[in-house]
């Protein structure tokens, strides 16, 4: 094997020195790459989101999801002015300086002792966690059969619709919602199956159809390094700490203030495919993909998803699924605050949007990416529509929130449950069968080859138990 120097030294004795022209000179690229770093700084403090244009300020509500999590951003607050200035001045030299100054601040921040969020149990280990917890019994899913692999695809199918009319509409109240489109129905553009909510999980299942069960954190950050080529809040940091060689945990903590935010509850569903039947499987593998990037609260975000999917293929009643998935999130964590908060708000109402209306004010405090609001809405889309997809769809669009990631997860669950039955062909027929991503090596292929690839991996992981 050669060395390093070997490596090195070959290189630089071979070297021919060569004069080059202005258009061979390497400046120009060297420029291009200054441009995107400025836009990315940009970006931080104002943008819109692409498939729905609402407005968003991600540094901002990363302050303020410090603050939410019991830590002292006073500093940091000071400078949001300067910097939404000196952004629309175009003064990149003051953007830049300000947030290398707010990351710091992030970095460094003082914990706020007495603050609410410290009176909760804080999870760091998945033993820690499922040592506070029991869950329920596994049972046995036939993963050869077909009606394994129609139940998959119909779970990926229903996802990626979820996802493909959340996407419209993301980032609004509901109040705005239903004075601008009334009841939510149907698509309210021509869908297309371009989203970051399906990104993360395809380097899950690409790690997993390598690994099996034996699938790590570091495998999967790997994945996430070698297949994704960019990602917001949460997920961005975490891939820039992936390769610069921080990995899992830390990978999760350093720089990212995002880290109880939705990302990991938006990337449950592949956990629970891969572990039908089986929450404790299925919790596992979703701590492993959620602590890369988040902590705590954000990990018990996936787990929740996870394992209603998971239990979706040996349930057959949603309300079912609900409540044996909030009695595996522990009782003295924040998480399991928020998701109780939204049941007894549906056990005090008659509908959904009054049951909405009181989680909506109670948690107004969180950016409309946290965790914490979405996981109220999926509880209350999940209480009032009952076995009913058509309704859930109604139901967690009209809410609003980061509505293509509550409803592309549970409409996941949906489809693993009931199949295709489920699935009316007004929102099937527009998504049809192919799927059109920027994942590396899963730009385009068919959603009946993911489902094909999601079925051979388990099968294959379990022949090697």
């Amino acid at each position: 094997m050669k060395t390093a120097f070997e490596w090195d030294r070959e290189l630089y004795v071979n070297a021919v020195p060569k004069v080059v022209d202005e258009d061979e000179q390497t400046w120009r690229s060297a420029f291009q790459v200054e441009k995107a770093e400025a836009l990315s700084t940009r970006l931080l403090w104002g943008s819109n989101v692409p498939g729905s244009f609402a407005p968003e300020r991600v540094l901002v509500g990363g302050i303020q999801a410090m603050v939410t999590m019991g830590y002292d951003m006073t500093e940091a607050e000071k400078l949001i002015p300067e910097a939404i200035k000196a952004r629309e001045e175009h003064d990149s030299i003051t953007l830049g300086m300000l947030t290398a100054r707010v990351f710091h601040l992030v970095n460094t921040a003082k914990k706020i002792p007495d603050h609410p969020y410290w009176k909760y149990h804080y999870y760091n280990t998945f033993e820690e966690y499922a040592s506070a917890v029991t869950f329920p019994e596994a049972k046995p899913v036939d993963t050869e059969s077909k009606d394994f692999f129609d139940r998959t695809h119909a779970g990926w199918l229903t996802q990626i619709i979820g996802a493909a009319l959340g996407t419209c509409i993301e980032g609004y109240t509901s109040t705005a919602l239903k004075n601008h489109f009334g009841e939510i129905t149907d698509y309210p553009r021509k869908p297309n199956t371009y989203n970051d909510d399906i990104t993360f999980e395809l380097a899950v299942l690409e790690a997993f159809r390598k690994k099996g069960y034996e699938m790590e954190p570091a495998d999967i950050a790997e994945h996430w390094v070698g297949m994704i080529p960019t990602g917001w809040s949460a997920e961005d940091i975490a891939l820039k700490n992936f390769k610069l060689g921080i990995y899992p945990p830390e990978s999760a903590v350093r720089s990212n203030p995002w880290r109880e935010w939705i990302g990991a509850q938006m990337r449950a569903a592949i956990c629970g495919m891969i572990a039908p039947g089986d929450a404790r499987l299925a919790a596992e593998l979703a701590w492993r993909d959620g602590c890369i990037s988040h902590v705590n609260n954000g990990i018990l975000g996936e787990i929740f998803n996870a394992v209603m999917v998971s239990l979706a293929y040996v349930e057959t009643d949603i309300r079912t699924v609900l409540e044996k998935a909030m009695s595996i999130i522990p009782k003295d964590s924040e998480y399991f605050h928020v998701i109780d908060f939204a049941y007894k708000s549906c056990l005090a109402h008659d509908n959904y949007m009054d049951a909405w209306l009181p989680c909506e004010e109670e948690f107004k405090a969180y950016n409309w990416i946290h965790a914490y609001p979405n996981a109220a809405a999926e509880v209350v889309a999940l209480y009032f529509a009952g076995n009913d997809f058509d309704k859930c769809l109604n139901y967690i669009s009209m809410m609003g929130e980061d509505c293509d990631c509550n409803a592309a997860q549970i409409a996941n669950i949906y489809g693993c449950m009931f199949g295709h039955d489920c699935i009316d062909s007004h929102w099937s027929d527009p998504i049809g069968d192919d799927l059109l991503t920027f994942v590396r090596g899963y730009e385009k292929l068919t959603i009946t080859e993911l489902a094909k690839r999601t079925v051979d991996a388990v099968n294959a992981a379990k022949a090697k138990k």
